[in-house]
This record gives structure tokens, sequence and C-alpha cells, in this order.
């Protein structure tokens, strides 16, 4: 499980720091959320399957909204984790919410994401940010998984 968590990090790096960086399209930044998003499930599976075969944990969760209480329940001691949750919360919402593309091919690049209560606005400083807490969450994956 650790190696397909590997190989999208790989893919999601690359989006990042070579496809972006010459593309510069909110189409590129929309394939790099979803494939944070995909990362960030393959990881809750393999941490949940992990702790459910240490005991742990009583069974796996049925539903996608059913892992993400378990992530916050069975896991509130690890800060990287907790605040992976709200992060993958909205990379999963993205692709439903409108958006507007603004600068596109341009050195500011920005995709603003409008939710009912506010705008969110990609740029490569929030990338940045969302790379910062993905990097730490797959980190702590690790060491989970190690043990």
């Amino acid at each position: 499980m650790i190696e397909e968590i590997i190989k999208e990090k790989t893919s999601a790096d690359h989006l990042l720091y070579v496809s972006l960086k010459y593309t510069k399209t909110c189409d590129v930044i929309l394939n790099l959320l979803a494939r944070w998003k995909s990362l960030i499930e393959l990881s809750f599976d393999a941490v949940i399957e992990k702790r459910i075969e240490d005991g742990k944990i009583p069974g796996k969760p049925g539903s996608p909204k059913e892992r993400i209480e378990f992530m916050r329940k069975y896991f509130k001691k690890f800060d990287t984790i907790q605040n992976a949750v709200p992060v993958y919360i909205f990379f999963k919402r993205v692709p439903d919410l409108n958006k507007t593309r603004e600068g596109e091919f341009r050195k500011n690049v920005n995709l603003k994401v409008i939710e009912p209560r506010r705008t969110t606005e990609i740029n490569m400083e929030k990338l940045g940010e969302y790379a910062e807490i993905v990097e730490n969450f797959v980190g702590e994956v690790r060491k989970i998984l190690a043990n």
C-alpha cells in the first residue's frame, strides 16, 4: 500500500513542480487537487487497515463520510492527520463548486473556487501551503505504516 501512496505523491509532485511551472493553467491545478485527494484517500485506507490489523480500530468504515469520522476520532493525537482532514474535504468538494480562472498562462495563475460562504483563491502560494500539509501528512502515514 505504501508503494501506491508514494507513486501518487510522485505524480502530484510532478504536476506541481514541472507541469504547472511550464503550462500555468487552471486545469493543471484541478488535476493536482484531484491527485492530492486520491493520495489522501489511499493513505486514509492504508492507515485504517493497519490500525484494524493491530486491533486498535473495531471495524472498517462503510462510507467516505464514516472514513473521515474514523480519522477524526481514532487519530486525534496526530496533528498532521487532523490538519489534512479539512484540506481533503475541500479537495473533495472542488469539482462540484463554481470556479473562475484568472491569469492563465502567466506567472500569477489563479483559480477562484466559489463556495456558498466564501471564495478560495488557489494560486502558487496556496498550492505551496497545501503541498506542505500533504508532505507532512504523508510523512506521518509512513511512520504509522512502518510500526
